[in-house]
């Protein structure tokens, strides 16, 4: 008999299932909105110097053309944001005129900056003027954010497989409770960004851990069913941003909005029971015939729970017991030729669809349009995309979902760098479609790789994958760079990564309708 089986004679999805599957996954939207809250909380607002003091902005009617004395103009006419002229420039070309003026002498802004409030009360961008020479600040508390996810993802990925999956819940969530509120009150830019990086620690190594809590109570017919629901809590969080950055236009309240729910979450989490199938891969049958017991109760299937014991779960599972005597550490998963393809291949697939995903959605002021409606547009794709991706799945196989979902993507990104710059509707459109595939490759590689590795090295596979990931969102901001080169050669790049995590996705093996591995030597069998 395997677990599948005896999951199915406790309830297979009963109300345990489902209410734990909420609890869980519940505390994932908010996860959405700290992963793109600087598309908010650092939104770079219109700013030009600010003119010494001397200058003569009383109020009275003359202020607007003493104002715009000091402001050298660019091509469109719009005062430059980085620069004022040393001396007043009166008498010269004002606001209605177009082309610049620079018949005077210019200075960087020593007395700081005027911001328009008129969308953002208030970001770290206007608190700490992370503008001109200091502009790479802003990127650099993202990718600081990003580095926490890609330690998470490690640290969290081993822990979960030695200490357990609610355990690591649990102070996830005590941790994003903590550090996020913290952020919110951060009375620097350096205390911001390790708060910040505290935070992506947590938030990693929730998400892998949310996904394999529920997977593995779960039976095999429901296994995609689980990971398309968690992808699109996903999708909703992206709706919850809008709305809350809409209603909350200042950073440190809408940080602070976004945090300390996870206080809450914290303290139902105690209520969590852990995965069974975990307790006997680690050999403690006494834990998993308690656990099995309590959720045979929940589901109304007391009695089917009171035939197991300890003994009838050592004949049953005498593989769990045989896996518990074995352990495995990351670097097997290079070390063994079985566990080496499977790493390689889906280490390329998770870089490539974050790499891309986050060169996408992580700059929504370039797009031109309301930054709200921008997030909601790129969250609202995410519906119809996971929908296909889940019936893909279901019907064709994880492997065919996730290389049409890469190659789909990279086709659409690069088709867009053909286009000329003023179809910006159809350029628009490329943009949305291949985020949508991106999302849809989150949502299938997250479910696939749980399926790929076997549970006694799964979180820490699981955990390597999303620790690539994040390497892929840190370099992603740097791929911009290239742009002084050549325009299109960000998105050439930004588009061919994805087609080669494609590619890859063709070498690995189908899950469809199999049950999970338990042993590296079951892998093998395979």
């Amino acid at each position: 008999m395997t677990f599948n089986d005896i999951l199915l004679q406790v309830g297979g999805v009963g109300r345990f299932q489902w209410a734990q599957f909420i609890l869980v996954t519940v505390p994932m939207l908010l996860l959405a909105s700290h992963n793109t809250i600087q598309n908010f909380t650092a939104a770079i607002p219109g700013h030009h110097c600010r003119p010494p003091p001397s200058a003569n902005l009383s109020g009275d009617g003359s202020e607007a053309e003493e104002l715009w004395a000091w402001l050298p103009r660019d091509e469109q006419g719009r005062p430059e944001s980085c620069r004022r002229f040393t001396t007043p420039q009166r008498g010269l070309r004002w606001p209605n005129d177009t082309g610049p003026n620079e018949t005077g002498a210019t200075e960087a802004c020593i007395n700081g900056w005027t911001y328009d409030h008129s969308t953002f009360l208030s970001t770290i961008v206007t608190e700490w003027d992370l503008v001109c020479s200091h502009r790479a600040l802003r990127q650099l508390s993202q990718s600081l954010y990003m580095c926490g996810v890609f330690i998470g993802a490690y640290v969290f990925g081993n822990l979960a497989d030695r200490l357990g999956r609610r355990k690591m819940l649990i102070w996830t969530y005590l941790q994003t409770a903590v550090t996020g509120t913290c952020t919110a009150f951060s009375p620097n830019f350096s205390a911001y960004c390790v708060f910040r990086f505290l935070t992506g620690v947590a938030l990693s190594g929730m998400s892998i851990n949310c996904l394999t809590l529920n997977v593995e109570w779960m039976p095999i017919h429901m296994r995609a069913t689980v990971g398309t629901l968690i992808g699109y809590t996903y999708s909703i969080g992206q709706f919850i941003l809008a709305g809350c950055a809409y209603a909350v236009p200042h950073w440190r309240w809408l940080q602070f909005l976004t945090s300390v729910p996870f206080f809450i979450f914290f303290l139902y989490s105690w209520f969590f029971i852990e995965s069974a199938r975990w307790y006997s891969s680690t050999g403690r049958m006494d834990l998993t015939l308690r656990a099995l017991q309590k959720v045979a109760w929940i589901n109304g299937k007391q009695d089917e729970g009171e035939k197991l014991s300890v003994e009838v779960l050592q004949v049953k599972l005498h593989k769990e017991l045989a896996l518990g005597k074995s352990k495995y550490t990351t670097l097997d998963l290079v070390r063994l030729p079985t566990l080496r393809g499977l790493f390689c291949c889906l280490s390329l697939i998770w870089f490539s669809t974050s790499f891309a995903y986050y060169g996408l959605v992580m700059d929504l002021q370039y797009f031109g349009t309301s930054i709200y409606l921008t997030q909601v547009i790129f969250g609202a794709v995410d519906l119809p995309a996971k929908l296909i991706i889940f019936l893909v799945i279901n019907y064709l196989g994880r492997r065919p979902a996730q290389m049409a979902s890469l190659l789909l993507a990279g086709t659409s990104i690069l088709v867009n760098t053909l286009l000329p710059k003023d179809w910006g509707i159809m350029r628009t459109s490329l943009a949305v479609l291949g985020k949508g595939c991106l999302a849809a490759s989150f949502n299938c590689v997250f479910l696939y790789t749980g399926e790929l590795y076997p549970t006694v090295i799964r979180q820490t596979g699981l955990g390597m994958g999303n620790m690539m990931a994040r390497v892929g969102s840190i370099i992603s901001p740097l791929v911009n760079m290239t742009g002084e080169l050549y325009p299109a050669l960000p998105s050439i790049i930004y588009g061919a990564v994805p087609i080669a995590g494609g590619a890859v996705a063709f070498f690995l093996p189908e899950t469809l309708n199999m049950p999970l591995p338990d042993s590296v030597e079951e892998l093998k069998a395979r």
